[in-house]
């Protein structure tokens, strides 16, 4: 007998209901026999999906998992990612996008630029030397990006990934063509990413620290300490701090992580320099800012004994975290590493707020209101409009 064809209630397309359907399946799976079961499948709809450039449909059934199984949305995100960040350059050769990040600040504009040969020659040398394991080729994109600039969605980094494949088994290079590129926001600290493309025998190490004699930890002090020197020529007028490279979205993950504490230290360094203060002479004000749900923690900056709010810090929350977790604690011991010894807690539940004119985040003001961040006006020159 026929079976009735039924409704989808869900809201989603065949192809997102299977995509949901089959992540659970891998997430509930008890054996390795029936991951790969799941697995082939899940991964023969995502490869089509991204070929077909079907953005919308992928994050409709990211959507449905995240509200409604934990675990089967962190598999499709992981598969999704693997095929965006990775694929076969041969028949016997896979290749990896991947991502140096550094993190960075400046009174004036931290740059967002296309990298000279000689710069991209020395990069390519400590990579290969100190993060990237032996018998690897290496194409490196010709240009620092800002977090604007780089590849938006799965679909985008897979078709980039492909092309910088392409270019690591041809020129080496990658040249990025700037025309038409998203202009990049000014903040006083903010993340630029060198990215590069890693080819390798099928099943063979693709970093350093996949061989037997390295180490991430011994990878990242070597890379910060040969390759971090390059970026003062590239960057000029920026502090700045080196992260491990590492598979594409890794690596991305990982700089929104440690962009915020340093986030925190840039702007208590600019504030000391600006203000010609000690860090004792400032307080911190730390309050939640909430949409439908807690969305991030807005950090303010006064003078000790002042009221008026001089500057101000957006610590987003990233992946699992919500409101119970002790986000406000790693707030305060970031602060306190910095060398402030004031810091107010508002329990006060604040709308995502931003200024009506400039669009810049509203911040929490130790009597309780979301005010504008201003620093004095005698002070104020030569600053960047948004302090991140």
């Amino acid at each position: 007998m026929k079976r009735s064809r039924i409704g989808r209630r869900s809201g989603l397309s065949r192809d997102a209901e299977q995509l949901v359907w089959l992540a659970a399946g891998l997430a509930g799976s008890g054996s390795r026999a029936e991951d790969h079961f799941w697995d082939s499948r899940l991964s023969e709809l995502v490869g089509r999906l991204l070929e077909e450039g079907d953005e919308d449909t992928l994050n409709s059934a990211l959507d449905h998992l995240y509200a409604a199984n934990d675990r089967a949305y962190d598999e499709l995100a992981d598969l999704l990612e693997a095929h965006a960040e990775s694929g076969h350059a041969s028949d016997d050769e896979e290749v990896l996008l991947i991502a140096a990040p550094v993190l960075a600040w400046s009174r004036f504009s931290i740059p967002a630029v296309t990298l000279p040969a000689a710069q991209l020659a020395n990069l390519r040398v400590h990579l290969q030397a100190h993060v990237l394991a032996e018998g690897t080729s290496l194409a490196l994109a010709d240009f620092l990006f800002s977090p604007d600039q780089l590849p938006q969605g799965y679909s985008e980094t897979r078709r980039f990934a492909q092309s910088m494949g392409e270019a690591a088994l041809t020129s080496g290079e990658l040249h990025i063509a700037t025309e038409g590129m998203q202009e990049t926001a000014r903040f006083l600290s903010d993340v630029r990413y060198l990215l590069a493309a890693v080819v390798v025998k099928r099943g063979a190490p693709i970093f350093r620290w996949q061989e037997p004699d390295g180490g991430r930890e011994q990878a990242l002090q070597q890379w910060r300490t040969q390759g971090g020197a390059i970026f003062s020529t590239a960057m000029p007028g920026c502090a700045y701090e080196i992260v491990l490279p590492d598979a594409y979205f890794a690596a991305c993950r990982e700089a929104d992580r440690l962009s915020r504490p340093y986030s925190l230290r840039a702007s208590v360094a600019f504030l000391t320099t600006t203000l010609e203060i000690p860090p004792a002479q400032l307080r911190a004000i730390v309050a939640p800012f909430h949409d439908k749900q807690l969305e991030e923690y807005r950090i303010s900056f006064t003078r000790k004994g002042e009221d008026a709010v001089i500057h101000g810090v957006v610590w987003p929350l990233l992946g699992a975290e919500d409101e119970a977790s002790d986000v406000p604690a790693q707030i305060e011991a970031a602060l306190r590493e910095c060398g402030l010894t004031e810091i107010l807690h508002l329990d006060i539940r604040f709308p995502l707020e931003y200024c009506d004119d400039c669009g810049a985040p509203l911040y929490p003001s130790p009597e309780g209101e979301a005010v504008h961040a201003e620093l004095p006006e005698e002070k104020a020159e030569s600053v960047p409009r948004h302090l991140h």
